[in-house]
């Protein structure tokens, strides 16, 4: 059965066709005008930090030299060999390594507990006292704001070298960052639940046990799973200033001109990181999917 093609007169197309023209000019304007301000913008920041494309385009050379000097010296008939001199150290660096998975590990728990606590009283659908909810959210911010190599530091100085000032700068900064994902997954539940328990008399900490976690923890498990990802990156880190782990080992070997040793220690937090998050984010998708199965 076909249907006939209904054309408006021309009195009535012009005007909408107008109307037309001028929405797609406004939103080409506005285009215009966001990716000025956006030009801007990067021009006076690197204008501010003293960017020079210049002295960028006389030194590039240098990077590339450097990654061709880290690169070891293989030779096919003596692959053994050169192989058991690059990695000399193989048994004290998995070690460091151990720890510094450890370490990311622990800090990951920690901080995750924190967040798990204060994420509630941050949400505004759970945590009407306005006080309570503000005081939460500033105290993540502040935990997520002051980058974990700084927490680091004053650790270091307070308890000494090693493995301890790590997992507490870790679990500080993982806690404010996983704190404001973790509020913002109880702000977007379905409140029927909640509006349910709460009619049939039970208190906020039943409340939360027995109609909010059902909804929010496959995603909470997600989330710290991802953040520990993060947090083994960091923890490679947290040894350029004394916190343990592998880190340290690098940084001596990069301000010692151990060449060698360099690339040997990169390969092998390249390959712990990408182990990493390979099995980290077949168990994220697969609590995704279970997620959105209920």
């Amino acid at each position: 059965m076909s249907h006939a093609v209904v054309q408006l007169p021309p009195e009535q197309i012009a005007p909408l066709a107008r109307l037309y023209d001028e929405a797609v000019a406004a939103r080409r304007r506005h285009t215009y005008i966001v990716a000025a301000v956006i030009l801007v913008g990067i021009v006076l920041s690197c204008w501010g930090g003293e960017v020079r494309p210049a002295v960028f385009a006389a030194n590039a050379h240098r990077l590339g030299l450097y990654f061709w000097n880290i690169l070891p010296v293989l030779r096919w008939e003596t692959l053994g060999a050169d192989l058991a001199e690059w990695y000399w150290n193989l048994d004290g660096w998995l070690k460091l390594l151990f720890e510094t998975v450890v370490i990311a590990y622990l800090g990951t728990v920690f901080g995750a507990i924190g967040a798990f606590c204060l994420c509630f009283l941050a949400s505004a659908n759970m945590m009407r006292n306005t006080l309570v909810r503000v005081s939460a959210r500033r105290l993540l911010e502040f935990l997520r704001t002051v980058p974990e190599i700084v927490f680091a530091l004053l650790f270091v100085v307070a308890f000494g070298l090693g493995a301890m000032p790590g997992v507490l700068a870790l679990a500080i900064h993982t806690m404010g960052a996983l704190g404001k994902l973790f509020a913002e997954v109880v702000e977007n539940i379905d409140m029927k639940p909640v509006d349910g328990a709460t009619a049939a008399g039970a208190s906020w900490t039943q409340t939360v046990r027995f109609a909010v976690l059902p909804q929010v923890l496959s995603n909470f498990a997600s989330y710290g799973l991802l953040r520990f990802e993060i947090n083994v990156r960091e923890a490679a880190i947290m040894g350029f200033v004394g916190a343990g782990g592998i880190g340290q080992d690098l940084v001596e070997a990069i301000r010692k001109f151990y060449y060698s040793d360099v690339s040997a220690i990169l390969l092998l937090i390249i390959a712990t990181v990408m182990i990493i998050d390979m099995v980290t984010e077949r168990i994220r998708h697969a609590l995704i999917g279970m997620d959105q199965s209920r």
